[in-house]
């Protein structure tokens, strides 16, 4: 695998990390508002449903940073496939249920080109 694949895969879940962040614990304020265009209101009703979301968040950020420093191979390119087709998934789907296309260019986009780097082992 090459370093450019490494670094991208690296990106992709620091990138989880920090929506793992606005979600499990910026959600409410100002800043988390503005990031999902909510009101104050609405960011009160869904913040229990927006943390759990961030946890799954974290779990895939947790999953692709470890996935980097697994020594077997076979492992390696397994772990990260799956977890670069659920973030490729749910870049795609998120884009289509919230019409909001920036989903998919932020989220499944760097997702789909890590998988096809990763799938030809590059």
């Amino acid at each position: 695998m090459s370093v450019i694949t490494q670094v991208l895969i690296g990106i992709i879940g620091v990138l989880h990390l920090y929506i793992m962040g606005l979600e499990m614990f910026l959600w409410k304020t100002a800043y988390g508002r503005k990031t999902f265009k909510m009101s104050e209101e609405k960011a009160a009703i869904t913040a229990v449903l927006a943390k759990n979301q961030g946890l799954y968040n974290g779990f895939l950020a947790f999953g692709l940073l470890g996935s980097l420093f697994l020594e077997d191979p076979t492992s390696k390119r397994q772990v990260q496939i799956f977890l670069l087709g659920c973030v490729s998934i749910a870049g795609i789907y998120g884009s289509i249920t919230t019409k909001e296309k920036s989903i998919l260019l932020i989220q499944g986009l760097p997702a789909l080109i890590a998988l096809f780097l990763r799938q030809l082992n590059i």
